[in-house]
């Protein structure tokens, strides 16, 4: 098994990351409107942890937009590269993350991230982050709103009420099945909010989360458990932790 390393320079402390952070949302693009849903290829990226083990196992998984069905997939298994501090998630995520993407054997797409990208307290979260990195449109769908503010959105599918911090939109509240909690999306890199809307509707024909995130997390979750039973010859342990909302 080959464990992902922290590269050269990465940042090390809070003041070198945000540093970073602040260098690099200024190449955010915002004024693109994304490939066409239901078009192409669209890859959900996602994590798990052992912390104890200090290990982070990340899956890309690429489906067809139009079908849904699995085109290819990938995992790479990486050390913790960051601790963890509020707003600065992606850099515990994002080395080992880029290892599953170049392992993927077509490009990936549009790329759907487990959080957030300009729903972000300092405009850059993780989707935004991979996309500038890597030059890929990407998205960002949430579980939950973060430190940000909605009306809740009518009970319909495809019904949306605006994300706020303040009175700033930074995505939006989306209902994905009728009568069940909203997701919440975000604009990560090359695609407009209403572009990440609609392929977030097109992912979502059954549940509330998009198939991308449903099958990269059961997918990141299996290798982590086959990375810690071969470093712990446990043959199936079950010590994963789900990433905090702080991205």
């Amino acid at each position: 098994m080959m464990i992902v390393g922290v590269p050269a320079g990465w940042p090390a402390t809070e003041e070198e990351a945000r540093a970073v952070q602040d260098e690099l949302r200024g190449r955010v693009v915002l004024d693109e409107s994304g490939p066409a849903p239901g078009t192409g290829r669209v890859t959900g990226v996602d994590v798990a942890y052992d912390d104890g083990l200090d290990l982070v196992a990340a899956a890309a998984v690429v489906l067809d937009a139009a079908t849904l069905d699995v085109v290819a997939e990938a995992t790479a298994v990486g050390r913790v590269s960051f601790p963890y501090v509020p707003g600065l998630l992606a850099f515990r995520e994002i080395p080992t993350v880029r290892a599953a993407l170049d392992r993927l054997p077509c490009p990936p797409g549009l790329v759907v991230c487990d959080g957030y990208g300009l729903a972000h307290p300092r405009r850059f979260g993780l989707a935004s982050h991979l996309g500038v990195l890597t030059g890929l449109p990407t998205i960002g769908v949430a579980k939950n709103p973060f430190t940000f503010t909605y009306d809740d959105p009518e009970p319909a599918r495809g019904d949306r009420a605006p994300l706020l911090a303040g009175t700033e939109v930074v995505g939006c509240a989306l209902r994905t099945r009728e009568g069940v909690k909203p997701v919440f999306v975000s604009v990560g890199h090359r695609v407009s909010l209403a572009g990440a809307v609609a392929h977030t509707l097109a992912l979502t024909p059954r549940f509330r989360l998009p198939e991308t995130t449903r099958r990269a997390d059961a997918l990141c979750r299996q290798a982590l458990r086959r990375a810690a039973a071969d470093l712990t010859g446990d043959p199936a342990p079950d010590r994963t932790t789900r990433r905090t909302p702080a991205s």
